[in-house]
């Protein structure tokens, strides 16, 4: 069997959950999430996500020690529960996945050439998946870049927000519990950047250490980012401006006397979301990869190629989806069906780690965030709009579908 080689080590496996995470959050998510939960409600939010995440890292980070191999919660479902819960997950993620990759596209091209937005985002996925396609260590470098470029863009609108923040707007009446857990599901779709470094277990040195200092790190960077942001958004804007914002740090400068860097902002929202971009496609390439070396997707797609060492197949096909998907599809639509599907592939991820409890070395606290973070999955997935809901589990139970007829078929 074709293997990948083990390339990444803690730093890269830290920037390449950096480049997945920063952009959907601070530069997508933060106005429809705003507009749920109004302003005290969406710091609350983002706390929620944040725990949630955690709690999920955590799980995935034990069960990626374990298994360091592609695939992620596909192979912690198959290997921990059953091969139909294994199938969901995967079958969830590169579904799911496949959207968000669709939705960031469109973002890049929303940003760089509104009137040409999917002629854009259809060249934004040429080039991610050509910079993938010639090897992780590639993308590992670029995604540095990324990473440096947008944290200078991001501390720019922080360092001029700052100047103008005004704790009454933020804290104006607004948002119901419901609201703050439609927020939370929204603003998870952000922190879900950190299962790149699971779904990348087969190529990282030493996995059972760089793997659980890897996941907490980056997502403990990424949500005291975030935190910071969201309070100096709120501060300056007010929740109902920043509701209304089609490019809410775009605008926060604006809005603190300095519109001339407005295009610096925009500049690095596209730098930003290209990063989530080249992760995306890098993991949902590798679920790919390890759906149909079980033969739950087709075999063709398991070739590794023997220079790059990349699933190049399973890239090529990814990428032809997304394109696809990028003619017919909308950012929110994608936004709101991806992070149904996701919370199911991480509840089955908690699902998998509690199994690991029945080993000695296993204490409860752990077993208490997998429990934790297994029902917060379930209940902010429910807590999506209607829509959502209802289009992702009705792809879900599309895919449960064809499992069970799939013997039949052969």
């Amino acid at each position: 069997m074709d293997r990948l080689a083990r390339r990444l080590g803690v730093r890269d496996a830290v920037i390449i959950g950096l480049g997945s995470m920063l952009g959907a959050g601070v530069f997508v998510v933060f106005a429809p999430a705003a507009a749920a939960a109004g302003g005290p409600g969406l710091l609350v939010a983002l706390g929620i996500a944040g725990f949630i995440a955690y709690c999920n890292a955590t799980s995935s980070a034990r069960l990626a020690a374990r298994y360091p191999e592609s695939g992620g919660t596909y192979v912690y479902g198959r290997e921990r529960l059953n091969p139909f819960a294994g199938f969901l997950a995967g079958w969830g993620f590169v579904i799911g996945k496949t959207a968000s990759c669709a939705a960031m596209a469109l973002t890049i091209g929303a940003y760089l050439w509104p009137g040409q937005a999917r002629l854009v985002a259809v060249a934004a996925v040429v080039a991610v998946t050509a910079v993938n396609l010639r090897g992780v260590t590639k993308t590992a470098t670029t995604t540095r870049i990324l990473v440096l470029v947008v944290l200078a863009v991001l501390a720019l609108v922080a360092v001029v927000g700052a100047t103008d923040v005004s704790l009454g707007r933020i804290d104006q009446p607004g948002g119901t519990t419901r609201g703050i857990l439609t927020a939370a599901g929204l603003l998870f779709f952000a922190f879900a950047g950190y299962a790149r470094i699971a779904t990348l277990g087969e190529e990282v040195r030493d996995p059972e250490r760089t793997i659980p200092r890897a996941v907490p790190l980056a997502l403990g960077l990424v949500l005291v980012i975030y935190l910071v942001l969201a309070v100096i958004a709120l501060g300056v804007l007010g929740p109902t401006r920043l509701a209304a914002s089609a490019a809410p740090l775009a605008d926060v400068v604006t809005a603190a006397g300095l519109p001339g860097l407005a295009w610096v902002v925009r500049a690095g929202a596209t730098v930003a979301v290209t990063g989530v971009l080249l992760s995306l496609v890098a993991g949902v390439g590798r679920t790919t990869l390890a759906m149909a070396r079980r033969r739950d997707l087709p075999a063709a797609l398991a070739a590794v190629h023997q220079v790059h060492q990349v699933p190049h197949r399973a890239e090529l096909a990814v990428a032809a989806v997304v394109i696809v998907v990028v003619a017919v599809a909308d950012v929110r639509s994608a936004i709101g069906f991806s992070s149904v599907t996701v919370l199911v592939y991480y509840a089955i991820a908690n699902a998998a780690a509690l199994t690991l409890g029945r080993e000695p070395a296993r204490k409860l606290p752990v077993q208490a965030l997998a429990v934790a973070g297994l029902i917060g999955c379930v209940v902010l997935a429910v807590s999506l709009p209607l829509s959502s809901v209802l289009s992702g589990f009705g792809v879900l139970a599309l895919g449960a579908a064809w499992y069970a007829l799939r013997p039949a078929r052969h």
